[in-house]
Protein backbone atom coordinates (compact mmCIF):
# COMPACT_ATOMS: atom_id res chain seq x y z
CA UNK A 1 0.00 0.00 0.00
CA UNK A 2 2.74 2.41 0.98
CA UNK A 3 4.78 1.47 -2.14
CA UNK A 4 1.70 2.16 -4.27
CA UNK A 5 1.27 5.65 -2.72
CA UNK A 6 4.94 6.43 -3.25
CA UNK A 7 4.67 5.32 -6.88
CA UNK A 8 1.60 7.54 -7.39
CA UNK A 9 3.35 10.50 -5.69
CA UNK A 10 6.48 9.96 -7.79
CA UNK A 11 4.41 9.89 -11.01
CA UNK A 12 2.55 13.06 -9.95
CA UNK A 13 5.83 14.82 -9.12
CA UNK A 14 7.29 13.69 -12.42
CA UNK A 15 4.26 15.04 -14.32
CA UNK A 16 4.51 18.35 -12.46
CA UNK A 17 8.19 18.72 -13.32
CA UNK A 18 7.57 17.71 -16.94
CA UNK A 19 4.68 20.20 -17.14
CA UNK A 20 6.79 22.94 -15.62
CA UNK A 21 9.66 22.25 -18.07
CA UNK A 22 7.22 22.22 -21.01
CA UNK A 23 5.67 25.53 -19.93
CA UNK A 24 9.10 27.06 -19.40
CA UNK A 25 10.28 25.97 -22.87
CA UNK A 26 7.12 27.33 -24.50
CA UNK A 27 7.62 30.64 -22.68
CA UNK A 28 11.22 30.85 -23.88
CA UNK A 29 10.19 30.03 -27.45
CA UNK A 30 7.47 32.70 -27.45
CA UNK A 31 9.81 35.28 -25.89
CA UNK A 32 12.54 34.50 -28.43
CA UNK A 33 10.05 34.82 -31.29
CA UNK A 34 8.83 38.20 -30.02
CA UNK A 35 12.36 39.56 -29.49
CA UNK A 36 13.79 38.21 -32.75
CA UNK A 37 10.91 39.05 -35.07
CA UNK A 38 8.51 41.53 -33.46
CA UNK A 39 9.65 43.76 -30.59
CA UNK A 40 13.01 44.33 -29.00
CA UNK A 41 13.96 46.36 -25.95
CA UNK A 42 16.78 48.85 -26.53
CA UNK A 43 18.61 51.45 -24.44
CA UNK A 44 19.07 55.00 -25.70
CA UNK A 45 22.71 56.07 -25.48
CA UNK A 46 23.33 59.76 -25.77
CA UNK A 47 21.33 62.97 -25.94
CA UNK A 48 20.78 63.47 -29.67
CA UNK A 49 17.03 62.75 -29.38
CA UNK A 50 16.27 65.14 -26.52
CA UNK A 51 13.79 66.26 -25.37
CA UNK A 52 11.64 63.14 -26.04
CA UNK A 53 14.27 60.44 -25.61
CA UNK A 54 16.85 60.82 -22.87
CA UNK A 55 20.15 59.07 -22.27
CA UNK A 56 19.54 55.60 -20.76
CA UNK A 57 15.80 55.53 -21.55
CA UNK A 58 14.57 52.03 -22.28
CA UNK A 59 12.16 51.56 -25.14
CA UNK A 60 10.64 48.93 -27.37
CA UNK A 61 11.24 48.97 -31.09
CA UNK A 62 8.93 47.33 -33.59
CA UNK A 63 11.11 45.12 -35.80
CA UNK A 64 8.35 43.98 -38.15
CA UNK A 65 6.95 47.44 -38.98
CA UNK A 66 9.29 47.94 -41.92
CA UNK A 67 9.24 44.35 -43.12
CA UNK A 68 5.55 44.72 -43.91
CA UNK A 69 5.14 48.50 -44.12
CA UNK A 70 6.77 51.67 -45.31
CA UNK A 71 9.11 54.08 -43.57
CA UNK A 72 7.46 57.47 -43.20
CA UNK A 73 8.80 60.96 -42.76
CA UNK A 74 8.81 61.70 -39.02
CA UNK A 75 9.29 58.08 -37.90
CA UNK A 76 11.88 57.57 -35.17
CA UNK A 77 14.00 54.67 -36.40
CA UNK A 78 16.79 52.48 -35.10
CA UNK A 79 19.52 51.55 -37.58
CA UNK A 80 23.03 50.23 -37.83
CA UNK A 81 25.47 53.11 -38.07
CA UNK A 82 26.68 53.11 -41.70
CA UNK A 83 30.35 53.64 -40.75
CA UNK A 84 30.33 50.89 -38.11
CA UNK A 85 27.37 48.48 -38.43
CA UNK A 86 28.14 46.99 -35.01
CA UNK A 87 26.74 50.23 -33.49
CA UNK A 88 23.08 51.25 -33.48
CA UNK A 89 21.75 54.79 -33.74
CA UNK A 90 18.28 56.22 -33.17
CA UNK A 91 17.16 59.23 -35.23
CA UNK A 92 14.11 60.76 -36.90
CA UNK A 93 13.44 60.27 -40.64
CA UNK A 94 13.42 63.69 -42.30
CA UNK A 95 13.49 62.89 -46.03
CA UNK A 96 12.55 59.85 -48.10
CA UNK A 97 13.99 58.41 -51.33
CA UNK A 98 13.43 60.83 -54.21
CA UNK A 99 12.90 63.87 -51.95
CA UNK A 100 14.97 67.01 -52.37
CA UNK A 101 16.42 68.28 -49.13
CA UNK A 102 18.00 71.58 -48.19
CA UNK A 103 18.92 73.05 -44.82
CA UNK A 104 19.12 76.84 -44.51
CA UNK A 105 20.43 78.19 -41.19
CA UNK A 106 19.05 75.17 -39.35
CA UNK A 107 15.65 75.21 -41.08
CA UNK A 108 14.89 72.01 -43.01
CA UNK A 109 13.22 72.16 -46.42
CA UNK A 110 11.91 69.03 -48.14
CA UNK A 111 10.68 69.30 -51.72
CA UNK A 112 10.80 73.09 -51.39
CA UNK A 113 8.65 73.33 -48.25
CA UNK A 114 9.90 74.13 -44.79
CA UNK A 115 9.30 71.12 -42.53
CA UNK A 116 7.43 72.03 -39.33
CA UNK A 117 9.45 70.50 -36.50
CA UNK A 118 7.63 70.90 -33.18
CA UNK A 119 9.83 68.13 -31.75
CA UNK A 120 12.91 70.40 -32.01
CA UNK A 121 12.77 73.09 -29.29
CA UNK A 122 14.45 76.39 -30.11
CA UNK A 123 17.29 75.76 -27.63
CA UNK A 124 18.20 72.53 -29.49
CA UNK A 125 18.39 74.07 -32.97
CA UNK A 126 21.60 74.96 -34.73
CA UNK A 127 22.48 77.20 -37.65
CA UNK A 128 24.07 74.67 -39.96
CA UNK A 129 23.20 74.84 -43.65
CA UNK A 130 23.36 72.23 -46.38
CA UNK A 131 22.95 72.84 -50.09
CA UNK A 132 20.07 71.23 -51.91
CA UNK A 133 20.43 67.53 -52.72
CA UNK A 134 18.22 64.71 -53.86
CA UNK A 135 17.89 61.62 -51.67
CA UNK A 136 18.85 58.53 -53.69
CA UNK A 137 16.54 55.53 -54.11
CA UNK A 138 16.71 53.24 -51.08
CA UNK A 139 18.18 56.02 -48.89
CA UNK A 140 16.71 57.95 -45.95
CA UNK A 141 17.85 61.24 -44.44
CA UNK A 142 17.83 61.05 -40.63
CA UNK A 143 18.49 63.67 -37.98
CA UNK A 144 18.47 63.86 -34.21
CA UNK A 145 15.99 66.17 -32.50
CA UNK A 146 18.80 67.83 -30.50
CA UNK A 147 20.36 69.31 -33.62
CA UNK A 148 23.25 71.07 -31.94
CA UNK A 149 24.78 67.80 -30.64
CA UNK A 150 23.48 65.16 -33.06
CA UNK A 151 25.72 63.10 -35.30
CA UNK A 152 23.32 62.34 -38.13
CA UNK A 153 22.93 62.39 -41.92
CA UNK A 154 24.49 65.83 -42.00
CA UNK A 155 27.71 64.08 -40.94
CA UNK A 156 27.51 60.57 -42.41
CA UNK A 157 25.03 61.00 -45.27
CA UNK A 158 21.74 59.31 -46.00
CA UNK A 159 21.15 55.87 -44.49
CA UNK A 160 20.60 52.87 -46.74
CA UNK A 161 17.30 51.06 -46.19
CA UNK A 162 19.12 47.81 -45.38
CA UNK A 163 20.55 49.40 -42.20
CA UNK A 164 17.16 50.42 -40.75
CA UNK A 165 15.82 47.59 -38.59
CA UNK A 166 13.21 49.04 -36.26
CA UNK A 167 10.73 51.74 -35.42
CA UNK A 168 10.78 53.24 -31.92
CA UNK A 169 7.37 52.57 -30.38
CA UNK A 170 7.19 52.88 -26.61
CA UNK A 171 9.37 54.19 -23.78
CA UNK A 172 8.91 51.86 -20.82
CA UNK A 173 11.62 53.08 -18.44
CA UNK A 174 11.99 55.26 -16.51
CA UNK A 175 8.35 54.91 -15.63
CA UNK A 176 7.75 58.68 -15.50
CA UNK A 177 8.75 58.79 -19.19
CA UNK A 178 6.32 55.99 -20.14
CA UNK A 179 4.68 56.74 -23.44
CA UNK A 180 4.46 56.33 -27.18
CA UNK A 181 7.36 57.71 -29.24
CA UNK A 182 6.23 60.43 -31.68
Amino acid sequence: MQDEQQTIQTKQSSRQVTGWIRDFMISIAISAFIIIFLYQPVVVEGTSMLPRLEDQDRLFINKIAYRVGQIHRGDVVVFNYPRDPSKSYIKRVIALPGDTLEIRHGRVYVNGYMVPEPYVPARYRDERSLSQQMIDPGQYWVMGDHRSVSSDSRDFGAVDRKFIYGKAVLVFWPFDQLGVVH
